[in-house]
């Protein structure tokens, strides 16, 4: 699970950042754009999965 939670974020956060330099309104840590927003979303719901993991990990 969380080798695949990883992958996930990765891919998230690559395919956020392929948007956001492409995209004329939106930057690197804001949508700007109605395509945007939902990819903004998945990455930031991914991060704080991922970051929860590390924590609760850290924890045991």
């Amino acid at each position: 699970m969380p080798a695949d939670l990883y992958s996930r974020y990765m891919e998230a956060r690559r395919t956020w950042a392929d948007h956001a330099d492409d995209c004329g309104a939106c930057t690197p840590t804001q949508p700007a754009c109605p395509p945007g927003t939902p990819l903004w979303e998945r990455i930031c719901r991914l991060q704080d999965a991922y970051l929860t993991h590390l924590r609760k990990k850290g924890a045991s």
